[in-house]
């Protein structure tokens, strides 16, 4: 199959990038083709008119800028910024295949009891550090973003059922794991020191296939590059052919068949990726198998729910005892002074 590249209007290598990621992502446009009978004049129509496009030609995104209203085409803007407005826009059976759902679990630590929070996302911001050997991967940053959070000291939390500040764990757990998964390594990040933005360019193991909490597979299968500076750099995309199995270059309207060294390899090191794509992988009965562990792990978090609340109805009943005590010392005390009053008096 031939496959054709997008004209940069100027400066919109971005977009070019994001798109071609989402017209080689089968769901997605198989999706956004299905609710544009629908419509007249949305994201959905335009996105469906330019991926039909591409299957014949080198395509224009003109109609796509004016549906985003970007009016200043030779200004580079975020990849991930413009991939979150379109998957915002379009309709939910195109966006659903793109988003997860996080619970982030607020713990007290004195009492046990705790909140609930479900946090919808289309990708999951992975944030970019020194490792210990030196070889910072992907799966280490999901590691990071899942990690438990700890507020003790001046950081501590209110608590509704303790009525003060206690020290806190925030816990994260993944709830739903979307069909397509991506991960936005942030290299961009704001300096209060120079008061501007600036990027990092830290090599980062790419991983091929990444395992998430509950035996979940994904394989990568699209990358999006951004080289260069942050104001005068430029965005390219390499992607996996569904259909034939073989990786391609996206550079605006050049598209290049690369090597197949990349699929001999487990991991890419690279100092440039900045959006990665992972497909969920599905073997035999994995669908049935995550069912069984996501009930026995809802069932866990269950008991752990019903031994908090008896702890702190127990604690409860050990305060109200203490109050009880404490009553009945102060009646004791209030008679003493009485009866001491009336042999004074």
């Amino acid at each position: 199959m031939k496959y054709y590249g997008l004209r940069n209007q100027g400066a919109t290598c971005y977009l070019n990038s994001i798109l071609q990621a989402l017209f080689m992502t089968r769901e997605f446009r198989e999706a956004v083709k299905s609710c544009s009978k629908h419509h007249k004049d949305d994201i959905n129509v335009r996105l469906n008119t330019l991926f039909e496009s591409l299957k014949e030609k080198t395509s224009e995104t003109t109609e796509v800028t004016k549906t985003l209203r970007i009016e200043k085409v030779y200004e580079q803007q975020d990849a991930g910024q413009y991939l979150e407005k379109i998957l915002s826009d379009v309709s939910d059976e195109a966006s659903e295949i793109f988003k997860g759902e996080l619970i982030h679990r607020t713990v007290c630590d004195q009492c046990g009891s705790h909140t609930d929070d479900e946090v919808p996302f289309f990708f999951l911001s992975l944030p970019l550090m020194d490792s210990k050997n030196g070889n910072y991967s992907v799966e280490d940053g999901i590691q990071e973003f899942l990690k438990d959070v700890e507020f003790c000291g001046e950081d501590q939390m209110y608590c509704d059922e303790c009525k003060y500040k206690c020290d806190t764990t925030i816990k994260y757990k993944l709830k739903l794991h979307p069909e397509i998964l991506i991960l936005l390594l942030k290299r961009f990040e704001y300096n209060y020191h120079r008061m501007s933005y600036s990027k990092d360019s830290r090599a980062v193991d790419v991983c091929y296939t990444i395992d998430l909490p509950e035996n979940q597979t994904y394989e990568l299968y699209a990358l999006v590059e951004h080289v260069g500076s942050l104001t005068g750099g430029h965005y390219t995309a390499i992607i996996k052919s569904e259909d034939e199995d073989r990786w391609y270059e996206f550079n605006d309207s050049s598209v290049t068949l690369l090597s197949d060294h990349r699929i001999q390899r487990k991991f890419e090191k690279s100092r440039s990726a900045h959006l990665l794509f992972y497909r969920k992988k599905r073997i035999g009965s994995q669908d049935e198998e995550q069912n069984g562990e996501r009930r026995a792990e809802e069932e866990r978090w269950a008991v752990e729910e019903r031994w908090a609340k008896e702890e702190r109805r127990a604690i409860a009943e050990i305060w109200a005892e203490e109050e009880r005590k404490a009553e009945e010392e102060r009646w004791a005390e209030e008679e003493r002074w009485a009866e001491e009053e009336r042999w004074m008096g």
